[in-house]
């Protein structure tokens, strides 16, 4: 059963200009995050966006946006294929598992100027 959808896009180029503060990085972005995606150079950009972005759709699909907890509750990694997944943390953590939900589904895209995720809770 679907409990909460959610779905963000962002500019690409808003994020880059974003990660050059380290209090940004510190505030939206898990250590485990910020390593994973600084190996990839390149594409770093578009992938700190598309995680931001999962970040906000996982929170609407919540139904609490940040209101409830912080972004850096909300860990976007990627599995041996590349393909995203979210483990959760703190207060983000409390409220899952509070509400009996079961997993939390996401899918990250990105085009030249902007990242777009979709979120599922069930």
């Amino acid at each position: 059963m679907i409990n909460g959808i959610g779905t963000d896009i962002i500019e690409i180029e808003r994020i880059k200009k974003a990660v050059s503060n380290e209090n940004f990085l510190k505030k939206y972005f898990t250590q485990n995050e910020i390593d994973f995606i600084e190996k990839l150079n390149d594409k770093k950009f578009e992938s700190y966006a598309g995680n931001f972005a999962a970040k906000e759709a996982v929170s609407k699909a919540f139904s609490l946006g940040f209101s409830k907890f912080f972004p850096i509750g909300i860990e976007v990694l990627r599995d041996e294929n590349g393909k995203p997944y979210v483990v959760l943390h703190g207060e983000a953590l409390r409220i899952f598992n509070e509400n009996g939900y079961t997993s939390v589904l996401v899918s990250i895209s990105h085009s030249k100027e902007n990242a777009i995720a979709f979120a599922i809770i069930v």
